[in-house]
């Protein structure tokens, strides 16, 4: 096994200024610094990670935690984290809830168990106002940011969300403009902040523009692909005569937009859809789903510039960024 001492020995310098080039420490020069990673790379030189942690008391490790590696929502919230981490000599260690409160629960305590450095957590929504795991990982004190919404059981941590609700309304502005007037809502699981707050949006936009909510157009589709089609049969059957539909995510938008299709459904000729989030398959979809284009990359870098500043010690603000209507061929005017 290659020590730094025998780096030092090829090199002709000190053990400690080897140590110093290796960690790119700013008080050594740029030559020697890349004659000894060069003579360290030759050598196949591995760092000791776990004597680096007894000698600076940290893992140099985060812990991301979301709801399922297959959700498209955070793909590039986790570029963002990995980047970042990645030129800062960290590693990332990632682990899925499948949006089940117990899995949740025992993912942070792993996590903590492995001393990271700090957590990103995509928190799963639940109706009860206190979750005993976030009360433990508070007394923990480990820097944790929580990506998305808080909930009053993670509402003591710092946030990284969008500005859903401008967003949303925003969105049925866009359908009224074109003249739809009986816009249903497919809306997202009840107890997620994000969805109260897209329903709020398109509430407030129908509200402002003399439109009085009609319950007959709301529908319970969760936030699946599968959610989405089973509220698109439900849709169909009902019969609302609604020129348009806003779902609560892209997802629901895909399975509903397959299911009116398949049921002979035109789009946007029949019937207006759009979706939230602009999953990078939204524009690829069997019609170019207009939705909202969710910040998701600068999410990632907002809430890494959070950790940092927890890390120093310091109290980041809640960070709320703004998001952007993508328009595409899944809306238009509705049939006169």
């Amino acid at each position: 096994m290659i020590r730094l001492k025998d780096i030092a020995i090829d090199a002709g310098v000190s053990v400690m200024t080897v140590s110093k080039a290796l960690r790119d420490e700013p008080d050594i020069s740029d030559a020697t610094k890349k004659r000894i990673r060069s003579i360290a790379d030759r050598a196949g030189y591995v760092p000791n990670n776990s004597a680096r942690s007894l000698r600076t008391q940290r893992s140099h490790q985060f812990g991301l935690i979301i709801s399922a590696l297959s959700n498209p929502m955070y793909t590039r919230t986790f570029m963002a984290i990995e980047e970042q981490s990645h030129q800062m000599g960290y590693e990332i260690i990632v682990a899925q809830t499948l949006n089940n409160p117990d899995r949740e629960a025992a993912c942070i305590r792993r996590m903590l168990a492995r001393q990271v450095d700090g957590l990103f957590i995509r928190p799963v929504y639940r109706q009860d106002a206190n979750a005993p795991i976030y009360d433990e990982l508070k007394k923990t004190n480990i820097p944790t940011v929580i990506l998305g919404h808080r909930s009053l059981f993670c509402s003591n941590f710092t946030n990284v969300e969008t500005d859903d609700f401008s967003a949303a309304k925003d969105l049925t502005k866009h359908l009224l403009e074109l003249g739809h007037r009986k816009i249903a809502c497919f809306t997202g699981p009840i107890f997620a902040p994000w969805a109260q707050e897209r329903y709020e949006g398109y509430r407030v936009a129908l509200q402002e523009n003399k439109i009085e909510i009609d319950e007959k157009l709301i529908f319970q589709s969760g936030s699946t692909i599968e959610e989405g089609a089973t509220a698109a049969l439900q849709f169909i059957q009902e019969e609302t005569n609604a020129t348009a539909i806003i779902a609560s995510n892209d997802l629901v938008a895909f399975g509903a937009g397959n299911t009116l299709i398949d049921q002979g459904i035109k789009i946007p000729e029949d019937i207006s859809l759009a979706g939230f989030g602009n999953v990078l398959t939204a524009q690829y979809f069997r019609v170019p789903l207009t939705t909202v284009r969710q910040p998701k990359y600068r999410r990632g870098l907002a809430a890494f510039d959070s950790m940092l500043k927890l890390i120093a010690e310091e109290s980041p603000q809640r960070k709320r960024l703004p998001a952007e209507l993508a328009i595409r061929k899944s809306t238009g005017h509705p049939k006169r």
